[in-house]
């Protein structure tokens, strides 16, 4: 608890080094041994048993591939904000036409361009 209110931040294990340790209890090897030896707290032994038990192989989906799901929403989130700013883009454009018809509609006649008349 001291570590977190100085400011330290908590350990990070990988998968593989989550399944060693789940390996080495599946062998016999007592949690209280397997703790010592890899300098963890029994209690976190006891949850990552539980994870494994109720979720098996999705129990410690491991840092690569929650990086890939997060950069996957990251990109979604991006093409969402891109197609926003079009359809507002076109949403404008459309606009401006409708304008542009009832304006013609109004005065009978066309609205004049700037073409270049070229002989």
């Amino acid at each position: 608890m001291e570590d977190r209110a100085m400011g330290l931040s908590r350990r990070k294990f990988t998968t593989e080094f989550k399944a060693e340790v789940m390996r080495r209890l599946e062998l016999g090897a007592s949690v209280a041994e397997v703790a010592r030896a890899c300098e963890l707290n029994p209690n976190v032994l006891h949850r990552w048993r539980r994870e494994r038990r109720e979720n098996g192989k999705k129990a410690f989906p491991g840092w690569g591939q929650r990086r890939a799901e997060e950069s996957r929403v990251a990109e979604l989130e991006r093409k969402i904000g891109q197609q926003a700013w079009e359809i507002d883009f076109l949403r404008r454009c459309l606009q401006r036409v409708e304008e542009q018809r009832k304006l013609q509609a109004l005065t009978g006649r066309p609205l004049s361009t700037s073409r270049s008349s070229k002989k």
